[in-house]
């Protein structure tokens, strides 16, 4: 694991704690935090976030976390051991709800299979 992706989990771990416990902007909703993409000279993250609501609801928790991002970064530098707090820019990460949509796929044509070979079973009898 490089320096980089040790610095990515604990942003990770510290900004999930800072928006739960320390931020009360009501555009943000549930959210996740999914991971954490740092660049090599730790002064850029990407945080990826997922989202449990609807579109509009969607924009809003983004428009609150950007707009909480100086608030974040304050409160994040203490909990680094780094020269400088990286920028950090937040990103939504809508991979859980495709896979979500792809399980329900893949259950709803495992139902299909399971119901017509029932009723071929039936038929033969």
């Amino acid at each position: 694991m490089t320096r980089a992706d040790r610095v990515g989990e604990i942003i990770k771990r510290e900004i999930d704690d800072i928006i739960r416990k320390k931020i009360n902007d009501p555009r943000i909703g549930f959210i996740s935090i999914t991971r954490v993409e740092i660049t090599d000279d730790l002064k850029f993250a990407n945080v990826y976030v997922s989202v449990y609501a609807d579109d509009e609801k969607k924009k809003l928790t983004m428009d609150g976390l950007n707009s909480a991002r100086g608030f974040i970064r304050g409160l994040l530098g203490p909990h680094l051991d780094l020269k400088f707090v990286p920028d950090i820019n937040f990103k939504l990460d809508n991979s859980i709800e495709k896979a979500n949509r792809i399980f329900g796929i893949i259950n709803r044509l495992k139902d299909e299979k399971k119901g017509k070979k029932r009723d071929g079973q039936r038929r033969r009898s």
